[in-house]
């Protein structure tokens, strides 16, 4: 449409196709479009987008893009012009411009080159070393210590060493009542004997109360067992998916960052190059014959924007729920525990309340107490009762061996 013989290099496109087109674009309130232009006189003979802004009529069109050449500004040419001309000549037009272009063709895979492999490299050591080693590389950490989302990381790795210790101790609560409840169980399983065993009605009842108590504050100490052990499992669901899946995530989004970044350094590289050859007056074979690499580049550092943009976006929100689901979590952890050990210790006051046996009044004369089948126990017999009753156990004895 557009022809300028100025020009003696013919454009070398590197292979990428090209496609006209033309947008109607509705400025805003401010009489701008959302873009920025590059090239132009007098040292490439193609002008074209550098970059579409966010929040724009051209971002909010999506027709035009990084890279794409900018052909005209309602139906007039812009070859030849400077970047400043064809600025003016779109911030002239008033309410609605229309922009001819030829769309730029172009696979993001061919401008992803073993430089930016390298560059990605370099970005993810830059998070471990010091200011001044970055800047010996060329890096620049600003971008990555200003992060919000990876002090989030290692927030994470602490709240994964929290929930640790968390089922650490629960783990161990567990154990210490379940060897709670076994004991009272013994409790009940001695003062059963005894009270079964003695002869006296009032104190076998007492102590048959007694020990129906511990066997039922057994009983709740495995019913508080049973409220608590799931909380090992909530836990460790937390621990071992949630958290390891967010932090996932975030890995995603730091190397979509460091693509984006790459492309960004690269970007700085190529425009220090261009303004090297400007000021030694020295052209640039790329710059004269259409500069294409360079919006290869540009359109790639888009992309990857676009790609980042959203992955932080998912990020952001996924932590925002994981977070909340952190705080409700433990509180209804605690609020369970709580809650089961309210339960527990009412049972067992109420239970050793209706079992208010003491004193117990025992003749000790007439207690007979025996743990074991050779063994008898007892408490104030005189010489002559203690001979009968052994006389009378020597004489069972006979008895059963005979």
């Amino acid at each position: 449409m557009f022809s300028d013989p100025d020009y003696e290099l013919e454009e070398d496109k590197l292979g990428i196709p090209t496609v006209p087109g033309t947008v109607a674009l509705k400025k805003d309130s401010q009489n701008v479009i959302g873009i920025s232009i590059g090239g132009g006189a007098q040292h490439c003979p193609c002008l074209y987008i550098v970059q579409v802004f966010d929040n724009t009529p051209a971002s909010q069109d999506g027709t035009i893009a990084a890279g794409d050449e900018i052909t005209g500004v309602n139906g007039k040419s812009v070859k030849g012009k400077t970047k400043v001309e064809v600025a003016k000549m779109i911030q002239n037009v008033k309410g609605e411009v229309t922009i001819h272009y030829n769309k730029l063709q172009a696979d993001p895979k061919q401008g992803k080159s073993l430089d930016i492999v390298l560059k990605k490299v370099k970005h993810r050591l830059v998070e471990n070393l010091s200011s001044g080693t970055a800047d010996a590389l060329g890096l620049s950490r600003a971008i990555l210590c200003n992060d919000g989302l990876v002090k989030k990381l290692e927030e994470l790795e602490k709240t994964g060493e929290f929930y640790r210790g968390m089922m650490e101790h629960t783990k161990r609560l567990l154990r210490a009542f379940f060897e709670l409840s076994q004991t009272h169980r013994a409790f009940g399983d001695v003062f059963s004997v005894i009270g079964v065993r003695e002869p006296q009605p009032a104190a076998s009842e007492a102590f048959v109360k007694f020990a129906d108590a511990h066997r039922n504050i057994e009983k709740f100490g495995i019913g508080l067992l049973k409220t608590i052990k799931p909380m090992l499992s909530d836990l460790n669901t937390y621990l071992n998916k949630a958290i390891p899946d967010t932090k996932l995530t975030i890995k995603k989004y730091l190397d979509v960052k460091f693509e984006y970044l790459s492309y960004c350094l690269k970007v700085k590289e190529m425009d220090d190059e261009e303004y090297s050859s400007i000021a030694l007056g020295e052209p640039l074979y790329r710059v004269s014959t259409g500069n294409y690499e360079y919006r290869l580049i540009l359109r790639c550092r888009q992309e990857a924007r676009s790609r980042f943009a959203k992955m932080r976006k998912d990020v952001l929100e996924k932590i925002e729920l994981l977070d909340q689901k952190h705080v409700q979590d433990i509180v209804f952890q605690l609020q369970k525990f709580v809650s089961a050990m309210s339960k527990y210790n009412d049972q067992c006051y109420a239970v050793l309340k209706e079992a208010d046996i003491f004193p117990i009044e025992v003749d000790l004369a007439r207690t007979t107490l025996s743990y074991g089948q050779g063994d008898t126990f007892t408490d104030g017999l005189d010489e002559e009762e203690e001979e009968k009753r052994k006389e009378a156990e020597n004489g069972e004895k006979l008895i059963d061996d005979s």
